[in-house]
């Protein structure tokens, strides 16, 4: 199926709404759902024999920054028998009212990989995976601050007693009071050729 015969078949078994806007070209073309209504379609996608989405190659989260106040998490869906392919996009609010992380629904029910992909997502972007039947850190330890892919992330200055920031003396892969040379290349270079055994 095409971009457009997937849309239209979206549209005809959930209405013309629940597309909020679409991209169509030929780089990659994707629609933008209602979050409320993701897993639904997401579910009629997989199960329907004519579109038959047995695999998500890819999730992803976006931050759009402070500036545009939103997240977003793209869904690239592949169907291996009938080789087609489509990307979903869901957006959210990046600072929700009620001061809580954005919120998708989970499709950890329909597509298994979804569980750590969605985790990831959690553990550096930030956004929570309703439903998802184990929503914790998966990268960060448990008790890290913050989440570290968004846009606006500040490294906090320690970690249980650790200096955490990035200091600017291992520029040459080297460590704290080594020695030069052993962060520079030797003066003499190994010959290119070996010479053969007797």
């Amino acid at each position: 199926m095409l971009f457009e015969e997937l849309k239209q078949f979206i549209e005809a078994r959930f209405g013309t709404g629940v597309i909020l806007s679409e991209k169509a070209d030929a780089l990659q073309s994707y629609l933008v759902l209602q979050p409320e209504r993701l897993a639904e379609v997401c579910l009629e996608l997989h199960d329907n024999e004519e579109t038959y989405f047995d695999f998500l190659s890819c999730l992803t989260g976006i931050d759009n920054g402070p500036e545009a106040g939103t997240m977003e998490v793209a869904y690239n869906l592949y169907s291996i028998p009938y080789n087609h392919h489509l990307m979903l996009k869901v957006q959210v609010p990046r600072n929700p009212e009620n001061g809580l992380l954005p919120t998708v629904t989970t499709v950890s029910h329909i597509w298994r990989t979804a569980d750590w992909h969605e985790r990831e997502i959690f553990d550096l972007v930030g956004i929570n995976f309703e439903g998802h039947p184990d929503m914790r850190r998966i990268l960060c330890a448990a008790d890290w601050e913050g989440h570290p892919l968004r846009k606006d992330y500040k490294l906090q200055d320690y970690y249980h007693g650790i200096k955490v920031p990035y200091d600017n003396h291992n520029e040459h892969n080297g460590f704290k009071s080594e020695s030069v040379f052993l962060t520079e290349p030797p003066a003499e270079q190994f010959p290119d050729k070996r010479e053969k055994p007797e």
